[in-house]
């Protein structure tokens, strides 16, 4: 798989590099690569606890990423998925621990329990105070002896890091650490496997499942379960929590396990939220990629019952741009449209002839959907289909109210309709050729008339003309055989959509961005709609 990377041994210490070249100053790294990867704050007040946390990198932005003010003191980095040395965590134990001590934050994994503990023995036997916590909030394997750390570590570095800028003494962070760690819970899914660099991909997730509670280092999960979209997975991630979930308010932090895009993760902020669990969330932290599995196509969750105290802690402002803050979970705010765009409703009206015909045109479209997605995916973003079939399907839901014995009325409430339903330039273009119908409608043209009115409204505002590899390379010459009937102008708007494919440069729409091998031999998706639409009708 191509990365942008340039070696998997120079992997790490370049990222590392260029995290502090863009920190704007405030991070610096110990002089030891490639064995000893360390990250630390340059405006350290060694009077105050240090924090330092770390372990394998490919977790990103953990642990380097959250290296500042209010956060960790140090972050010690391993290569990727692999815990860093006994070298290495003492190095950052020595670099930033005064008087005060050092609090270890570790994860639950048997290298980082090894290393950082065999460092922080060795710095104790340098005379310093050093205190150690493991985290271990997944829930996924209620079995495993000794459960995971993962997201939830992520509120021990907050909370402590909170304290410690404010001067706590190292025994009062600790016993604030062990309680954040007795309260925290976490689990994750994913729709794939993450791809380490430099081996493999594992596919071992199948076609239509997603693994629930796998690891932060791609290890296999309780079970792969079916997939069928956002609610339902989230719905058994809340499944899996309640019945950890202590009594009380909690935040949550939503976590993007690295590829996950941001519509998705706000999708799924929506469905915790809505979820048996959403009423007892107060606070949210992210959606936001906080502790990653490289490029893992899923998400986790974490629950923290918390006290005023502590939420305080959780929102103190921090310095690391990776942080996201915390948020109260609120209700989804709603306010009036303006005036002047709220559409004036118009009387519905009953007509079975139109009713029908509007019927079929949307099912028409509706049945084309993914053939027209696939063709545009040659020469476009691939949702032409899906925008036309969304605008089918809401006006067909809106066919009760619409006043159908009134043509010159219909064309206009159709036109409003596709303003408010269906989305970029082909929403705008029917909205303008519906209404210029029903102006002409209103001046007496019959119905062939006001329809070729729409169209040369159309192409006078979006400057498209026959020729330029639209949906107006079928429309128009399908209006012009109207007269003859139905047949005669599908024919001509199949001939036209078909002659499209020859047309290796476009001269309006998206495709005019595009090369002529991306265009030729491909109808323009547009121009293939006007084309099924009108074939179908003609059938009937």
């Amino acid at each position: 798989m191509k990365q942008f990377m340039n070696s998997k041994e120079t992997l790490v210490t370049e990222a590392l590099d260029g995290l502090i070249r863009t920190s704007d100053g405030r991070l610096a790294r110990l002089d030891g690569y490639p064995h000893i990867k360390v990250v630390v704050r340059t405006d350290w007040d060694r009077s105050k606890v240090a924090l330092v946390s770390g372990g394998g990198s490919g977790h990103e932005p953990s642990h380097a990423g959250f290296v500042g003010k209010g956060m960790l003191t140090a972050a010690v980095c391993g290569d990727v998925f692999a815990s860093p040395s006994v070298d290495a965590v003492l190095a950052g134990i020595l670099a930033v621990t005064g008087k005060a001590g050092c609090l270890l934050i570790v994860k639950n994994y048997t290298g980082d329990r090894l290393n950082f503990g065999l460092a922080a023995e060795r710095a104790r036997a340098f005379g310093l105070k050093v205190s150690m916590v493991i985290v271990d909030d997944d829930v996924a394997l209620p079995d495993l002896p000794q459960a995971r750390g993962v997201a939830g570590t992520l509120f021990v570095h907050k909370v402590a890091g909170a304290m410690a800028e404010d001067g706590a003494d190292l025994d009062t962070i600790t016993a604030a650490a062990q309680r954040v760690i007795g309260g925290a819970i976490s689990i994750g899914m994913s729709l794939d496997t993450c791809t380490v660099p430099g081996s493999p991909k594992e596919d071992r997730i199948g076609q239509g499942k997603a693994e629930l509670g796998l690891g932060i280092h791609g290890e296999a999960g309780v079970e792969q379960v079916d997939f069928s979209g956002a609610r339902a997975a989230m719905a058994m991630v809340v499944d899996r929590l309640l019945p950890h979930m202590a009594q009380g308010d909690h935040v949550a932090l939503l976590n993007n396990l690295g590829s996950t895009t941001p519509l998705e993760m706000s999708v799924l902020a929506e469905e915790l939220a809505r979820s048996p669990m959403g009423a007892r969330v107060k606070w949210m932290i992210g959606p936001a990629p906080l502790m990653t599995s490289l490029d893992m196509h899923g998400f986790s969750v974490s629950l923290l019952p918390v006290t005023e105290a502590e939420v305080a802690t959780l929102a103190a402002p921090v310095a690391p741009q990776a942080w996201p803050g915390l948020a109260t979970l609120a209700p989804v705010a709603v306010r009036p449209l303006p005036d002047g765009l709220a559409p004036i409703q118009p009387v519905p009206s009953a007509h079975p002839a139109r009713r029908a015909l509007l019927e079929r045109c949307c099912r028409a479209l509706i049945a084309c959907e993914t053939d027209l997605n696939a063709l545009d995916a040659k020469s476009g973003d691939g949702d032409t289909g899906s925008t036309l079939a969304g605008a089918a399907r809401a006006l067909e839901a809106a066919l009760d109210r619409l006043p159908l014995a009134d043509a010159t009325q219909l064309y206009r409430a159709v036109g409003v309709e596709l303003s408010q339903t269906m989305g970029g330039s082909s929403g705008v273009l029917l909205a303008i050729f519906f209404a210029a119908a029903g102006d002409a409608s209103a001046g007496g043209k019959d119905w062939i008339g006001a329809l070729s009115a729409g169209l040369d409204r159309v192409m006078q505002v979006g400057g498209a003309q026959p020729g330029h590899r639209t949906m107006i390379d079928a429309l128009a010459p399908a209006l012009a055989a109207l007269p003859q009937g139905l047949a005669a102008a599908a024919a001509a708007a199949r001939k036209g959509a078909d002659a499209t494919a020859g047309m290796t440069r476009a001269k309006a729409g998206r495709a005019s961005y595009l090369s002529a091998d991306k265009l030729a031999g491909y109808n323009d998706p547009g121009a293939e709609g006007v084309a099924r639409l009108l074939e179908t009708l003609a059938r009937g």
